[in-house]
């Protein structure tokens, strides 16, 4: 029966490989695990073992680019390994052999005298080092050609390292050691033959291959290294997990399956392992993505704020202000304020007043830069961050230092509404000189605001939160909210921004002086 090998998933972001070479040609006899082909994606190279023994059948080219799960190559289970048959072995064929009886052709290992040295190979352009995660042979082992002797693992995937040469291993890199690109592994004492145990049992009928059993082999008790780095922030041994991998080996699935405190069976008899109770899964639970094409006003959004990371000298002062005087003032009077004007009394008209008085003092926070010049503005127009469904848009109050308390409420509400509708146009958006933005009514204690360019700076409210001040010599409880400042070092100084951020302070913590203009 022919098994249909196909090309497995080798990363999230990977969609096709790219046959970069046949290990093994068409017809020949394959070994388990053993590497018959060399993938190639966008990242690296990719070994890729035979999941059976058999005879291997291509189907895809060297050169020729695969999707991701699309046959490869087919493997008959029914092929014969070929035996090489002399005279004296099909004389003794015919004549049944009570007991293994060493023959002259088994020839004990010898030396050569050659030594292979393996180092680090390619696996990648961008890949400079790789990690040796785990020897699966121990020093002064017999290696056979091809056969896998260690795992090692670079920043994007990890990939088994065959022997080179028939011989014993000498380690030259310890695990976990990092080696660079070309970097000294092992080497290998080159020999001839095979080492001869009294145990041996040669058979000279043309049979199969046997496959090792299921959960054994090679790697069997080893862990890859994404499996061994879950059990070891588990704590669980290896030895208590049950490996479903090739040859045995403990994969990630089998590391996130395994629970703590999870042992093997202590009854008699040496009974099956008890198997490991999968992970609880809540029933209804999405696990569905979804991608949605950006706005031309997200993207715009984000355009503008990663230019002014990049092209302002951004720094953000802090500052916290007693807003019980404002509290109390509008307490008293905002159902008479609501009576007369038609709109409520908040927070942005005594913050926009305050803003307006420290600007006239401070220019350099009302400034922008022009090129080689520096534009100061002899007036205020502040702009106002609103959030809207489609994102965050900034319309602008004009001239806020001539309007009053309830022309400033009412602009505000206007523009603010119109935003949420979409109806702002691109004249209420543009020319504004200071910015406010108002994270205090989603509940944020502190942001650092970024400013909207080409402005200077950027005023970021916060929420209001009691806390225990000292206040005459005595702890009391007051309601407090922090004050950020971002601005341009380029223009502001740190004197004028901090001189800047006490003056709203004195003025909100004192609002019978924005009211009297003193």
């Amino acid at each position: 029966m022919a098994f249909q090998v196909k090309v497995p998933t080798v990363g999230e972001s990977i969609s096709e490989v790219t046959i970069a070479n046949w290990t093994k040609k068409d017809g020949d006899y394959v070994k388990i695990d053993e590497v018959i082909a060399e993938l190639e994606s966008d990242k690296a190279t990719f070994e890729l073992p035979a999941p059976q023994a058999g005879v291997l059948k291509i189907v895809k080219q060297t050169g020729e680019v695969v999707p991701i799960g699309q046959v490869i190559c087919e493997i008959d289970s029914a092929g014969q390994a070929p035996v090489a048959t002399s005279p004296s072995a099909k004389a003794e064929t015919k004549t049944p052999a009570a007991a293994p009886v060493a023959t002259p052709s088994a020839q004990p290992m010898k030396a050569t005298g050659g030594i292979k040295e393996m180092k680090v190979p390619t696996v990648g352009e961008s890949i400079t080092e790789v990690t040796l995660s785990t020897w699966l042979k121990k020093d002064g082992d017999f290696v056979k050609l091809d056969e896998v002797i260690a795992e090692v693992e670079s920043d994007k995937a990890t990939f088994e390292l065959p022997a080179e040469a028939n011989g014993i291993l000498r380690i030259v890199a310890k695990e976990k050691e990092t080696l660079p690109i070309g970097g000294l592994i092992c080497k290998i004492e080159i020999t001839e033959g095979a080492p001869v145990t009294a145990a041996a049992q040669p058979t000279l009928t043309a049979t199969a291959p046997s496959t090792p059993a299921s959960g054994t082999g090679y790697a069997s008790g080893h862990p890859s290294p994404a499996a061994g780095k879950i059990l070891d922030e588990k704590g669980i041994p290896t030895a208590q997990v049950v490996g479903t991998g090739v040859g045995g080996r403990i994969t990630k699935d089998d590391a996130a399956k395994a629970q703590p405190g999870a042992k093997e069976s202590k009854g008699g008899g040496g009974g099956a392992p008890t198997p490991l109770a999968p992970p609880v899964i809540a029933s209804g639970v999405s696990r569905n993505q979804r991608r949605e094409k950006m706005t031309s006003l997200r993207k715009t959004i984000a355009r503008r704020l990663v230019a002014v990371k990049n092209e302002t000298a951004m720094l953000t002062t802090f500052n916290e202000v007693d807003m019980k005087p404002v509290m109390d003032l509008r307490s008293k009077y905002k159902e008479q304020f609501k009576e007369k004007y038609g709109v409520g009394l908040g927070f942005m008209s005594f913050f926009t007043k305050a803003i307006c008085v420290a600007l006239k003092e401070f220019p350099a926070v009302n400034a922008s830069i022009d090129k080689d010049e520096i534009i100061y503005h002899d007036y205020c127009d502040v702009s106002i961050a609103v959030s809207t469904p489609r994102g965050l848009v900034v319309p602008v109050i004009r001239n806020a230092e001539l309007l009053t308390f309830p022309q400033i409420e009412s602009e505000v509400v206007r523009l603010a509404t119109r935003g949420r509708d979409g109806k702002l146009s691109i004249e209420e958006m543009t020319g504004g000189t200071f910015s406010i933005t108002n994270g205090g009514v989603f509940g944020s204690m502190l942001s650092t605001p970024i400013i909207n360019p080409p402005q200077s700076a950027i005023l970021g409210m916060h929420n209001i939160v009691e806390r225990p001040v000292a206040k005459n010599g005595e702890v009391i409880i007051r309601p407090i909210m922090y004050l950020a400042l971002s601005y341009d070092h380029r223009i502001v100084d740190g004197r004028e921004s901090v001189s800047f951020l006490v003056r709203v302070k004195e003025m909100l913590e004192d609002p019978g002086r924005l009211i009297l203009g003193v």
